[in-house]
């Protein structure tokens, strides 16, 4: 079985196979006659997906001038009310096994109801009882603590949304071919970025293996990165750790504060860029390990910073800053001697029912 460091590794060509097919996985699925003026875009997912979720939401409401939500399955199965023809809505599982997922997706379908539903697996309950399928263009990721499946669902995201963008003319071919080079550029740079990556990994990791709690602080694009640092830390390393938004951080889980955490910045050089560096001026005075994964910048002067020297747009930086975080999780989750193979709990899913492997008619 491939470890996570190996599906980061294949990254680069799973994106790179993604952007030379685009047309033909997104541009000739998604019907948007019924549509006559987009009002918003609903997006139901859980776990990793829903980081993913999170990481592209700012790009694609920027793009589609709509408002994009992110909704748990099954909050909206149990209690909530979606009937309207002018919005767009997406159910996102990678390995389409998902429960809350798959009961939400079979309610919308029995009702009558348009939903695009974007997962890998083309075997899976959730392809079986759509009626709408979009393939996320890549293998199924065997590892059950996906990464390359996360960071391709924010690859995904943004060029249905590029693609949508045109249908509804909110985007011209001008605009198309800015973003498409900007990620195509960023596809081709991912080999040096995880090259770099492991590099600070290896430098850090004892730190963080004898971390007692991480917190991964976040704005705009760069939130779903905090969010699967969270997921992830907690999943492998099996350890306390919080992925916050910036602001969030700042309401009050602040007042929490210990001297042993860990803190890492995830700073995509945006809007909130002053926010972020006053909060790590107060941070510095109570807690010594504090570090900062930054998209664009040449040179630290922290040994526990990391600069990746990437310029784009900030709201596709979460294309690639995972990557790090990926790395770093999997590495000390290996350290301690988790076997990531197997089942820490395996009696979780026969109890729970949480996944579904197959659906019997």
């Amino acid at each position: 079985m491939k470890s996570i460091a190996d599906y980061v590794a294949l990254e680069p060509e799973y994106y790179q196979n993604i952007l030379n097919n685009h047309q033909t996985l997104f541009g000739n699925t998604i019907d948007l006659s019924k549509v006559k003026q987009l009002n918003a875009i609903v997006i139901f997912a859980t776990g990793s997906s829903a980081n993913a979720a999170y990481g592209a939401r700012p790009l694609m409401s920027k793009l589609l001038k709509v408002p994009v939500y992110i909704e748990d399955p099954s909050m909206a199965a149990n209690y909530l009310h979606y009937d309207d023809l002018n919005t767009l809505y997406l159910a996102i599982s990678q390995g389409g096994e998902s429960y809350s997922t798959i009961h939400l997706v079979e309610q919308f379908v029995h009702n009558n109801q348009t939903i695009y539903t974007l997962t890998s697996n083309s075997q899976s309950p959730l392809y079986q009882v759509s009626s709408h399928v979009l393939s996320m263009g890549i293998p199924v990721e065997e590892m059950p603590y996906v990464s390359a499946g996360y960071s391709v669902t924010i690859l995904d995201l943004i060029l249905i949304t590029l693609t949508i963008g045109q249908k509804i003319g909110e985007i011209n071919q001008d605009q198309f071919e800015l973003y498409f080079n900007q990620i195509q550029k960023i596809t081709q740079t991912l080999p040096q970025i995880i090259k770099q990556s492991q590099a600070w990994v290896n430098q850090n990791q004892d730190l963080f293996y004898h971390s007692k709690r991480v917190i991964l602080i976040g704005y705009g694009a760069t939130y779903g990165v905090a969010r699967e640092g969270e997921t992830k830390f907690t999943e492998t390393v099996r350890n306390t750790a919080f992925g916050k938004e910036l602001e969030e951080y700042m309401h009050g889980p602040y007042l929490g504060l210990h001297t042993d955490d860990c803190i890492i910045f995830i700073e995509p050089h945006g809007r909130l860029t002053q926010r972020a560096e006053s909060l790590k001026e107060f941070l510095k005075q109570y807690v010594p390990n504090i570090s900062t994964i930054y998209a664009n910048t040449t040179s630290c002067f922290n040994a526990r910073d990391l600069c990746l020297n990437i310029k784009c747009d900030e709201l596709l930086t979460s294309l690639f800053m995972t990557i790090p975080i990926h790395l770093l999780s999997y590495q000390v989750s290996q350290l301690k001697g988790h076997n990531l193979e197997k089942s820490t709990y395996p009696e979780f899913d026969q109890i729970t029912k949480s996944k579904i492997k197959r659906i019997i008619k």
